[in-house]
């Protein structure tokens, strides 16, 4: 196996838990976000409404966070060199996107296309991954 290859495995589990850590950032201080997703006369039910939005989204993501982690951790995806590469590319993307959404202050619809790509496009991935692996007894 040649070195390029070996760096897969750690630089997978940094760009994770870097996408994990400014997730759990924005549900501190999704406020700001919020706000920047309302017209300035906003009421207190559009604002509700904003915040559930983005609790959701960022809470689906920590469980798909989990399954990754999960399948990182348990040995199932660990050392697929495909999955990893996707992986990488997505919450690294994820990482910088989100710090941008985190500290300009984007509008919540902003916050959808990095989840659509960054953190269900790896999660589908890697229950994609499971069921060949565990259900099929198949490996990559």
């Amino acid at each position: 196996m040649s070195s390029s290859i070996d760096g897969l495995v750690p630089t997978r589990f940094l760009c994770l838990v870097a996408h994990l850590i400014v997730t759990i950032m924005i549900f501190w201080v999704r406020d700001y976000n919020v706000k920047a997703s309302l017209a300035s006369g906003y009421t207190q039910e559009e604002y509700t409404a904003k915040d559930t939005e983005l609790i959701i989204g960022l809470s689906v993501a920590l469980g798909l966070f989990a399954l990754e982690f999960i399948g990182f951790f348990g040995g199932i995806s660990m050392f697929m060199h495909s999955q990893g590469l996707i992986s990488i590319a997505a919450h690294c993307s994820a990482a910088v996107a989100l710090t941008y959404f985190l500290f300009e202050q984007w509008d919540i619809g902003r916050y959808w296309w990095v989840f659509a790509f960054c953190s269900c496009v790896p999660g589908v991935l890697e229950i994609v991954v499971w069921i060949a692996v565990l259900g099929l007894k198949r490996g990559f």
